[in-house]
């Protein structure tokens, strides 16, 4: 990956993050939206794992640390995962279906850890409903929040693409010469 296109991505991320810190409403963040950007462009896989995970660090530094961070950081790790599967092909489909299936998961799995971990619910199959049909306007925020942010990670990258050519990803040419 060149330079330029590696720090391009590592400063959208970033920057994403820091929109943490502006007031909005609850759960309507660039969590998974930089995490499925960084699974999706970031060509090493260890720091397509690693960037949106420790821009998140530093922004919950700043925030607040909480007892359901290892759940919130194992969605973002599954949404990271999703956006491995946009490498081949990016649209518009494909990216929404992307933004709503990260938001999914991170509405299951940080709510089985407020279930697991809290003392709100009773530890039953009827607990985790309770808990889970509780967390639901949550969702549609979280919803709201991701297809917002991919959109404006996803595209304003695609057009940064296009007006630069210097971030185009590097072509990998195979020489047929032989030697």
């Amino acid at each position: 990956m060149n330079r330029t296109r590696f720090y391009t991505l590592l400063g959208m991320i970033i920057s994403a993050a820091f929109l943490r810190m502006i007031p909005h409403p609850p759960n309507v963040t660039p969590v998974m939206a930089m995490a499925l950007f960084g699974g999706a462009y970031i060509d090493n896989r260890r720091l397509a794992f690693l960037i949106p995970c420790a821009v998140m660090l530093a922004s919950d530094a700043m925030l607040g640390f909480h007892r359901f961070m290892p759940f919130v950081y194992g969605a973002m790790a599954a949404a990271v995962l999703i956006g491995f599967r946009l490498r081949g092909g990016k649209n518009v489909i494909k990216m929404l279906m992307a933004a709503v299936l990260a938001s999914v998961l991170f509405y299951l799995i940080t709510n089985f850890g407020v279930w697991a971990t809290g003392w709100i619910y009773p530890k039953t199959p009827g607990g985790l409903l309770e808990c889970y049909a509780a967390a639901l306007p949550f969702l549609r925020l979280n919803l709201l929040g991701n297809l917002i942010y991919t959109g404006l990670l996803f595209g304003g990258f695609s057009l940064l693409e296009k007006t630069f050519s210097y971030l185009k990803p590097a072509m990998i040419s195979h020489s047929t010469e032989s030697r």
